[in-house]
C-alpha cells in the first residue's frame, strides 16, 4: 500500500507520476491512496499502475464517493481506509490523516461503507499506531466479524508475534505495517516463514 497522506489537489499530476513510476518496477498488488476526491482521480490512479484505490477522508465527507467508485471500477478495486480511536468509552472514526475527530462510530461507519460497495476495509488504530505493541485485537476481531468484506489490520506492529496474533485471534485477512519493514527490524522474508510455520497460510518467496 503507497499511501500519501497528505496529498492535496496540486501534487496530483506529480502523484500520479510517481505511481507510476512505481508501478513498472514492482509485481505485486499495488493499492494508492491520498487525495482522492473523484472517479476522475481513481481512473488516473489505476491508469497509472494502480491495481486498486484506498479512499479515507473523501468517503466521510461524501459517502456517494464510495458507491461512484465501485459502480465505475468494481468493488474489488476500492478499500476504504478507516482511522479509530479509543475515548470516552467508544471506538470512532478520525479523518485527515487520523488528525480530526468525528462523531462516527467505527462499527457503524464499517458496516455502511460496506454497504455502499466497499470491497476491503483498511483500519487502523490510532492507539496503536507507532507504538510497536501489538495490533488493535479487539476492535480489529469486533469489524472484522461484523462485515463480509476483507479487513486489513493496520498500527502497532513491532514483532513477528503481533502478525500471529492478528491472524489467530481476528478473523482479519490482512496485516499492514510500515516502519519495521523500511528499516529492517522485521524482514519479510523472515515474518512469511515464521507465519508459515504458525500455520497461517502465507505465500513465501
Amino acid at each position: 500500500m503507497f499511501l500519501d497522506i497528505t496529498a492535496t489537489l496540486e501534487k496530483r499530476k506529480t502523484f500520479a507520476e510517481l505511481v507510476e513510476k512505481i508501478a513498472k518496477e514492482i509485481n505485486i498488488p499495488f493499492t494508492v491512496g491520498g487525495g482522492i476526491n473523484s472517479v476522475e482521480d481513481v481512473s488516473m490512479l489505476i491508469k497509472a499502475g494502480a491495481d486498486k484505490v484506498s479512499i479515507n477522508s473523501s468517503a466521510v465527507k461524501r459517502p456517494e464517493l464510495i458507491s461512484e467508485i465501485a459502480t465505475m471500477f468494481g468493488s474489488q478495486c476500492l478499500v476504504v481506509a478507516i482511522d479509530t480511536k479509543f475515548e470516552n468509552d467508544n471506538w470512532f472514526v478520525y479523518v485527515n490523516g487520523g488528525k480530526v475527530p468525528t462523531s462516527l462510530h467505527t462499527m457503524d461507519w464499517a458496516k455502511k461503507v460496506e454497504s455502499l460497495g466497499a470491497g476491503e476495509i483498511l483500519l487502523t488504530s490510532m492507539n496503536n499506531d507507532g507504538t510497536k505493541t501489538g495490533f488493535a485485537l479487539n476492535i480489529t476481531n469486533a469489524i472484522s466479524q461484523a462485515v463480509n468484506i476483507p479487513v486489513i489490520a493496520s498500527g502497532g506492529a513491532g514483532e513477528k508475534e503481533h502478525f500471529k496474533e492478528v491472524f489467530l485471534q481476528t478473523k482479519a485477512s490482512g496485516a499492514l505495517a510500515a516502519s519495521v519493514f523500511h528499516f529492517g527490524e522485521i524482514p519479510i522474508p523472515e515474518l512469511k516463514k515464521y507465519l508459515k510455520t504458525q500455520n497461517i497460510p502465507v505465500r513465501c518467496i
